[in-house]
């Protein structure tokens, strides 16, 4: 029997997403599909880009499949990078084209919209699943009970005719146990993915929420209470993974690494456990000793305003083991007081603050890739109920006192709310469609007067950014990302080869993105970019240029009034 794996599934768009991102969910389907006995080799997986790239390719891999899986659906919308999210068009050709047995799940369960401002509609909703089976809670579980007692059909080159959709088959949510195995058995799929092993390797510590009383637009709580995962099953999932190449992780599939294990002590917030922390953190670290990246995403700032001394100890734990650059995701939603109430958001602008301020004390240091340690970045979500024209003021007047204090925040997102069926907001987002425009001037305004200078102070020019790998060509730019939690996106001006990493030298700032050129610099050979070099005028530049070829350092020194300066950028 063969299987396929099509991952139409891509995560955290903000700031145009983390760079190529392998998520749990078919390293999961994967793993349950060898437990129920199927070999590596005849599990199959292709991203919806690769498909695009090569349909003809792909659409022999589909016509063959015995079982063909798509993941798809999205929680947060956004800008991307690269890859995008599979449509609803691309779903039902895909099934057209397949003969198996047909099954489609993930985020899409709990339905589809294409950017926020749209309440989600469910698949049912114009759209066509040609016969596929919608799994209706965790997709990995419903392929791993669907083989049950179809073992004969599972095997390696065996006959496929006995597999079929039971006409009862429970949904169901796959445990912790279960993925404590099914993770480490699926973790060969990262040789599948094709930036490998250029890959980001998203690792979930659980999920859930442990909170009695929900914010109104997060799809946490269909899950239940937190369930953690045992530190122990991460860690070995992270050795299985390095096993087969990867060097690339994001502590991320949680709503708040602090509360990991925390104590529910009757109180709002559970009370964070240091030492669970530190032994996740060190057994990464030893399980994984020459990894490249280590970031961690969501973290929830009443947490660290709540207990500052435990999340204290977290976040020097965290810089102790991870790679520098690394960013703690905070929701807050919104500044007004009426919005807070109204959605039973989680904290107030003063605890955010408390906690912004915390992440800055010990994670503004610079750090060896040329970012700070670890910086917060914060997400703000438009068109909840209460929302009023003084909530885009109010939000404004937060980020700009944030600005004023000298605090550095890595990026700001702001969305408005994609409400799903199920969660308190859904029907009643109509502030979303009402502000719409004051929305995207608002957004532009922050674009320009608060993200331009707080990114000029997080990454000044003359910064030395490592690592960064070039990944699209556009109009005679180049676009690369380091890997890692949100990358700032790099345009250097010249036609680079893809794929490569370089050490870039800031050299100017957009409102989300950053101007670079290589570094060093070789002054002989990269005339085109001479002119970009931090500090340099038209002129002078002109008259670097017409000097070259240069022999060596004292020669440049003696030719060019601005070399002392110039020469920490360059190479002869």
């Amino acid at each position: 029997m063969k299987a396929l794996i099509i991952d139409g599934y891509v995560d955290e768009p903000a700031c145009l997403g983390v760079p190529p991102y392998l998520s749990p969910y078919p390293r999961y389907i994967a793993g349950a599909l060898r437990e129920r006995g199927l070999s590596e080799n005849n599990i199959h997986y292709l991203t919806i880009d690769t498909l695009r790239e090569n349909p003809p390719e792909a659409g022999e891999l589909i016509g063959k499949a015995d079982l063909l899986i798509i993941i798809a659906g999205m929680t947060v919308p956004g800008k991307y990078l690269r890859a995008s999210p599979i449509t609803p068009g691309e779903i039902e050709a895909i099934f057209r084209a397949a003969g198996g047995v047909k099954v489609i799940g993930g985020p899409i369960r709990l339905g589809f919209s294409k950017e926020g401002g749209r309440a989600a509609k469910g698949t049912e909703g114009g759209m066509s699943l040609e016969g596929a089976v919608l799994a209706k809670m965790d997709i990995e579980a419903f392929v791993y009970d669907l083989l049950e007692g179809q073992r004969g059909t599972c095997g390696s080159g065996s006959s496929t005719s006995g597999l079929r959709i039971p006409e009862r088959i429970e949904h169901r949510f796959r445990t912790t146990a279960e993925i404590g195995r099914w993770g480490p058995k699926g973790a060969f799929l990262i040789k599948q993915h094709p930036d490998y092993p250029y890959c980001m390797c998203e690792l979930e510590t659980y999920r859930g929420c442990g909170r009695q009383v929900h914010c109104s637009f997060c799809t946490e709580p269909f899950y239940g209470t937190s369930d953690y995962r045992p530190v122990e099953d991460v860690i070995t999932e992270v050795s299985a993974l390095y096993s087969y190449g990867a060097r690339y992780f994001r502590v991320g599939r949680q709503p708040d690494l602090f509360s990991y294990h925390g104590k529910d002590i009757g109180g709002p917030v559970p009370k964070p456990e240091p030492e669970v922390i530190e032994r996740l953190y060190r057994g990464i670290r030893n399980s994984a000793p020459e990894l490249s990246v280590l970031h961690m995403d969501n973290a929830n700032p009443i947490t660290l305003a709540t207990y500052p001394d435990e999340s204290e100890q977290i976040l020097k734990t965290i810089i102790k083991y991870h790679t520098s650059g690394d960013v703690t995701a905070f929701g807050i939603e919104s500044a007004d007081p009426k919005v807070i109430a109204a959605n039973s958001l989680k904290a107030s602008s003063e605890e955010v603050f408390e906690a912004i301020k915390l992440v800055n004390k010990f994670g503004s240091v610079r750090g060896a890739n040329g970012l700070p340690e670890i910086l917060p970045g914060i997400n703000f979500v438009h068109g909840l109920m209460g929302e009023s024209k003084k909530t885009f003021q109010l939000n404004y007047n937060f980020l700009k006192c944030v600005l004023d204090s000298g605090l550095l925040l890595r990026r700001i997102n702001i969305r408005q709310v994609m409400a799903f069926p199920g969660t308190p907001i859904y029907g009643k987002d109509e502030a979303a469609r009402k502000h719409k425009k004051l929305f995207l001037d608002y957004k532009e305004h922050v674009r320009k007067t608060i993200d331009l200078p707080m990114l000029r102070r997080v990454v000044p020019d003359g910064t030395v950014l490592r690592d960064v790998m070039y990944e699209v060509h556009e109009k005679g730019i180049t676009f690369g990302r380091q890997l890692g939690s949100y990358p700032l996106l790099v345009g250097i001006p010249a036609s680079l080869p893809l794929r490569k990493f370089t050490d870039i030298t800031v050299t100017g700032h957009g409102m989300r993105s950053i101007t670079g050129i290589p570094y060093p610099l070789n002054i002989n050979t990269a005339s085109s970019l001479v002119k970009e070099l931090p500090g340099l005028g038209r002129k002078a530049a002109d008259s670097v240029i017409a000097g070259i070829p240069y022999t060596d350092r004292e020669d440049f020194l003696r030719r060019v009034r601005e070399g002392e300066s110039l020469l920490k950028f360059i190479e002869i």
